[in-house]
């Protein structure tokens, strides 16, 4: 992505004029503007599905000191001391917060999702685009629990209500970060062939992950992209300077540009097909360049962890927490805090193409075309 130079407006001036506008306007969210949201990814958008999983491998942040910005200050399974950036997102589109974890789904509590309406969040923590990283649930299956979910909701309307209902909502889909990290971990030192064939694999099976999600009815999707993850707490402790892993920012910014060529291809193929691309990379970046402009004063450094960055253990309720924890960037050696997830959200769903494009969250959400 480029960045403004020389006579041009500085990128962070505009982040903060942007953000500054916006809630000179109250930044009202747009109530009831869809049916519901769907939600697949990794721990950037789980809220909660790895609570339910079992097995020791399984990523889990459903114990102190996460949650402790969140309502009732209670760990809900949100890889963050509060909110994470898919509730804030849904908070734009006129909902409470994320929608629930689908395996936390009742009875009771499927009355409205069988419906149509608030709909189901399947991300896990862990998981990746490829069937073989991670051990909890893939992206393959996440789709497979919507397939599941779209059964019954037309069991329950019919089948032109629920198709009706599927098209108007927001499919959400933010992963890739783990693919990236499992190969790293395979090849740290990899070729510019080594990194194009992955990348290029990579985002085959992604594509295929969207087109079968179109083909269940969706038509609205919104992706968020892969962060600089080699600034991350944990990639700058294995550095021995303590600097960004320049290798994982490659990579993210790789992946990155194929996915946004790839969904302007698929908006030339697949009929009705609508997108937006949130560029969380370029929020993160820029925040990095220069953090006082937004309020954040420790860019380098976890709020919670231990050791080199409190970026080399997960946070735990026995480790080291900040208590000005809206002026960090990192809540742990992988995640934002609320705060900074709130930022992006902000950005991604009104901000210009520099944010989300090629139209914001927000446009795709208007969209009645």
């Amino acid at each position: 992505m480029a960045f403004p130079v020389n006579n041009r407006i500085p990128f962070v001036s505009i982040l903060v004029l942007f953000i500054l506008v916006s809630l000179a306007a109250g930044c009202r969210a747009e109530i009831g503007r869809v049916p519901a949201i769907y939600v697949f990814g990794d721990s950037t958008a789980d809220v909660g599905n790895n609570n339910y999983l079992t097995g020791s491998g399984v990523a889990k942040a459903n114990f102190p000191h996460n949650g402790i910005d969140f309502p009732s200050r209670r760990p809900t399974g949100r890889f963050s001391n509060g909110y994470n950036g898919i509730d804030f997102l849904a908070m734009h589109m006129g909902f409470k917060r994320s929608p629930p974890p689908s395996l936390s789904i009742t009875g009771k509590s499927s009355i409205q999702i069988l419906r149509g309406s608030r709909g189901a969040n399947f991300a896990s923590a862990g998981s990746g685009i490829l069937d073989t990283t991670g051990s909890t649930i893939t992206l393959r299956k996440q789709v497979e629990l919507f397939a599941s979910i779209k059964s019954n909701i037309t069991a329950r309307i019919t089948s032109e209500a629920a198709n009706d209902a599927i098209s108007k909502s927001i499919f959400i889909l933010s992963t890739g970060g783990n693919d990236i990290f499992a190969f790293f971990s395979r090849n740290n030192t990899p070729t510019s062939n080594d990194k194009a064939s992955f990348i290029g694999s990579l985002v085959w099976e992604f594509k295929g992950h969207v087109e079968e999600v179109y083909n269940l009815g969706a038509r609205k999707f919104g992706v968020v992209d892969v962060p600089p993850i080699g600034c991350c707490p944990y990639p700058r402790s294995l550095n021995p300077l303590g600097g960004c892993i320049d290798t994982l920012n490659e990579l993210a910014q790789s992946f990155n540009q194929a996915v946004k060529d790839m969904m302007h291809g698929l908006s030339y193929t697949l009929g009705g097909f609508k997108y937006s691309i949130g560029s969380s990379y370029a929020v993160v970046q820029n925040i990095i360049k220069d953090p006082n402009a937004l309020g954040i004063k420790e860019i380098k450094t976890a709020c919670c962890g231990s050791g080199k960055f409190n970026g080399q253990s997960s946070c735990m309720p026995n480790s080291t927490i900040c208590s000005n924890r809206h002026e960090f960037l990192f809540w742990d050696m992988l995640h934002p805090t609320h705060s900074t997830s709130k930022l992006a959200a902000l950005a991604i769903y009104s901000g210009s193409q520099q944010f989300a494009s090629p139209i914001n969250f927000r446009q795709l959400v208007e969209d009645q075309s």
